[in-house]
């Protein structure tokens, strides 16, 4: 079966650059390593990237395979250099790509940061609104105090681990069809830690950590809102391996008020008014979350009317101003009147015109005809 074409193979054309043939045979060794594409053919393809590859990135037998195609490669060294643990020709930047350089894998015994933890924290409305300093108390892990951390209980006996000598990783030697991989794993004998104990702690039971509730001082800021969520550095989980602890996040849920109501950093509330109070006008005392304030209604104010305190809503986050406080008003009828009350209600109603005795709700219905009839 003829080869085909090496520039082919690669997908470029013959006034290719070095640097576009590399690119090239970067992509299609990601593409059908054997490893990553389980296709029949992949093992074939990614051969034959390998071996285009060989060729057309060095300069003398590319110069020989465009004089004499296949013929001239032949006679300069062909896929065969792959073998023996001769150099792979830039096949080292493939095992880069998939192990993070040379087959290695992460150590084991390498410093890495601790576990995040998070924490749901309720808070009241008003505590939200101007914030709070506390104290909160949160379980996580903690450096055991019996064995401070060895895993071995006090006065036993630690020993380096004879199968990897301490190192946390064992190599394992293959012999592949592209040449002799070394490959590093966690050594099954000390599970990564590079030691053996022979008794283990009785507190921690070999782990080298106790779980503990810390007490931890938190301050609220003024102005957040439920859902928000509070990041104290270093209070997560401890490191391992000496690596620096990870981080805690506090999640505020904040407890709904009887009369106020929040939207963003503006508050709501409404308030009653008397019959007499919104025909007439009045100056009433409205609550807010800075204490009780002046309100002016005047004369003929409806129900529903909305009026705006401004600045005594909730402060911005780190800012010093505020938002506004909207107020509703809604005019409360007279469930039980004396037969004074009822009396002036109905000379009220005579001298503005108006009808009692369902004559009102006969005057509805009247409008209500003359729409139907095309009337108004």
């Amino acid at each position: 079966m003829s080869k085909r074409d090496y520039y082919e193979v690669l997908g470029l054309s013959k006034s290719a650059t070095a640097d576009e043939i590399k690119k090239a045979h970067r992509k299609l060794s990601m593409k059908y390593h054997p490893d990553r594409n389980k296709e029949p053919d992949a093992e074939e393809k990614f051969k034959e990237v390998q071996e285009a590859y060989e060729v057309l990135s060095d300069p003398q037998k590319k110069a020989s395979y465009d004089q004499f195609g296949h013929e001239g490669a032949n006679g300069g060294a062909g896929f065969g250099g792959f073998g023996g643990g001769a150099d792979f020709g830039g096949f080292g930047d493939i095992f880069d790509m998939f192990f993070g350089g040379g087959g290695n894998r992460r150590n084991p015994n390498a410093p890495r940061q601790g576990d995040d933890l998070q924490y749901t924290l309720q808070i009241d409305f008003k505590e939200a609104v101007f914030g709070k300093e506390m104290d909160i108390e949160i379980p996580k892990e903690a450096t055991c105090s019996k064995c401070d951390g060895s895993g071995a209980e006090p006065g036993s006996k630690v020993e380096t681990c004879h199968t990897c000598s301490g190192t946390g990783q064992q190599e394992v030697v293959q012999n592949t069809p592209f040449g002799r991989v070394v490959n590093r794993r966690v050594c099954p004998t000390c599970k990564g830690s590079g030691k053996i104990i022979s008794v283990k702690c009785s507190k921690c039971h070999g782990t080298g950590k106790e779980r503990i509730r810390r007490k931890i001082h938190i301050k609220i800021p003024a102005g957040v809102d439920d859902g928000a969520r509070m990041r104290v550095s270093g209070e997560g989980e401890l490191g391992i391996n000496g690596g620096p602890p990870g981080d805690l996040y506090i999640i505020l849920r904040v407890k709904s008020h009887e009369f106020f109501e929040r939207d963003g950093n503006d508050i709501y509330c409404q308030i009653p008014l008397t019959f007499a109070q919104a025909a007439l006008g009045d100056e009433i005392e409205v609550p807010t979350l800075d204490g009780k304030v002046k309100l002016k209604v005047p004369a003929g104010t409806q129900t529903g009317t909305e009026f705006r305190l401004r600045g005594h809503g909730v402060p911005y986050l780190n800012r010093p101003t505020k938002g506004d406080q909207y107020v509703k008003v809604l005019v409360v009828t007279p469930t039980k009147l004396n037969d004074r009350q009822k009396e002036l209600l109905r000379e009220l109603a005579e001298i503005s015109g108006e009808g009692v005795h369902g004559s009102s709700e006969s005057s509805f219905f009247d409008k209500m005809k003359k729409v139907l009839r095309g009337e108004m």
